[in-house]
């Protein structure tokens, strides 16, 4: 079950597509962050939300807001996977331990070894203000997360 609006966002602490440490705790204070859980890079669903926000980036990156993508996984995967598509927002690495993050936020299928699409607004303060959940066929609507960001 995902983490609900009205709760603090589990830090953590994973590495991006270039190997460099991201931690949620990095924004605090500073930005809002689109935390993005998607099930696995170079797949048709996935490829195409991640594109979409690729051609809607100052949306979602900017002086106010932060875009982190989290899937399974590994580093050098998605560091191919960015260049191909060129993604110029951290793609993060839950590969190990497998899936900790996407546990911690209740977005973890077990059965199948990866993320749901989950998408999570989380405020400059650290609490989740809004989220949606699909299941793994299911793409979201961007335009979801721009309403949400704009309620801030």
């Amino acid at each position: 079950m995902a983490i609900e609006v009205g709760t603090q966002a589990p830090d953590f602490r994973l590495r991006d597509n270039h190997g460099r440490t991201v931690t949620l705790a990095d924004f605090r204070g500073e930005k809002n962050v689109v935390l993005l859980f998607y099930p696995f890079a170079f797949t048709g669903v996935c490829t195409g939300e991640l594109c979409a926000l690729r051609d809607e980036l100052p949306k979602f990156v900017n002086d106010d807001t932060q875009l982190l993508a989290v899937s399974n996984d590994s580093v050098p995967t998605l560091r191919v996977f960015a260049e191909q598509e060129r993604l110029e927002y951290p793609l993060l690495s839950d590969f190990w331990p497998h899936g900790e993050t996407s546990r911690a936020y209740g977005v973890f299928d077990e059965e199948k070894g990866c993320a749901v699409r989950g998408t999570f607004v989380i405020d400059k303060e650290g609490a989740v203000r809004w989220t949606v959940v699909n299941g793994l066929p299911d793409a979201r609507d961007l335009n979801d997360y721009v309403k949400a960001l704009d309620a801030l």
